[in-house]
């Protein structure tokens, strides 16, 4: 078979008994992107995954965690001290890790990851003390409205939005945990941070810039990038677009390459049923 899954154009508001509108995210635009086969497993089956987390999901989640506990911290009046912050991870990370997080790269085992962890705890923290800019909100929920007619949504969660009130400027703030550290010119293109801009201009409308600020912990590295009207109105109509081509989809075929290493659905995959998967792409 080789991948070739034929049905019937993807229609979530198929059934008369649905009127809620279809609501998207980021991840799931790009799981489509990355392998159409693998956003049917997950979306459309609903398929139980091989793995249920990676040790890259979980140092990210529980670095996000902690820095999320920093800043709430901060705004209930008091400042936690460098040990307070790697006291919340160290704990958490042994309260919650077990043996089926699966490490890919057999080169590395979980204490690799951990100590990486901590490293990105202490440089974060010894970079931003006190934390004196005026966060608003972590892991704050978006929806963002597409089309004239509001047909889609997009539903998002913004790690931490800053209000600067002497300039009246947003920043959208991403941590992220890689080991890769993106260019400027690929931030300028990145839609997931500009997507959720547009919440923010909804909610905040007397806003006079939003930045968008990303956090390469691996590299204790903050940069910065901006988007016009323009730029945002085109992105708007890009995404409609997408979500076109996905609901008219009626053959979800694999997409192999690197990735592959992290799917959790190789058990289905006939690529890897059949014994092969180009990895090299």
């Amino acid at each position: 078979m080789h991948g070739n899954y034929h049905r019937k154009p993807f229609n979530p508001l198929a059934s008369k008994n649905i009127i809620k509108m279809v609501c998207y995210s980021h991840s799931r635009l790009s799981t489509f992107e990355q392998c159409a086969l693998k956003f049917k497993f997950k979306y459309i089956d609903e398929l139980i995954p091989d793995i249920e987390q990676t040790i890259e999901g979980f140092l990210g989640n529980k670095v996000h965690d902690t820095l999320e506990w920093i800043y709430n911290q901060v705004a209930n009046n008091n400042l936690p001290q460098l040990d307070n912050a790697i006291y919340h991870f160290v704990f958490n990370w042994k309260n919650d890790f077990n043996q089926d997080i699966k490490i890919v790269k057999q080169e590395f085992d979980a204490e690799y990851y951990f100590n990486l962890g901590t490293k990105f705890i202490i440089d974060y923290f010894t970079t931003n003390y006190p934390f004196k800019d005026n966060t608003i909100a972590t892991e704050k929920k978006v929806i963002v409205n597409l089309g004239s007619d509001e047909t889609y949504e997009l539903q998002g969660y913004i790690d931490r939005l800053v209000h600067n009130k002497n300039t009246n400027i947003f920043e959208i703030h991403d941590y992220k945990t890689s080991g890769f550290l993106k260019s400027q010119k690929e931030l300028d293109n990145d839609r997931q941070l500009a997507l959720y801009s547009l919440a923010i201009k909804n909610d905040f409308p007397e806003a006079k810039e939003i930045h968008l600020v990303w956090h390469f912990l691996a590299f204790n590295k903050k940069m910065i990038s901006k988007r016009t009207e323009e730029q945002l109105e085109n992105l708007k109509q890009e995404i409609i677009q997408l979500i076109q081509k996905i609901e008219s989809t009626t053959e979800f075929k694999p997409n192999p390459s690197r990735l592959c290493k992290w799917c959790e659905f190789k058990t289905n995959c006939p690529l890897f049923k059949n014994g092969y998967v180009d990895l090299t792409k």
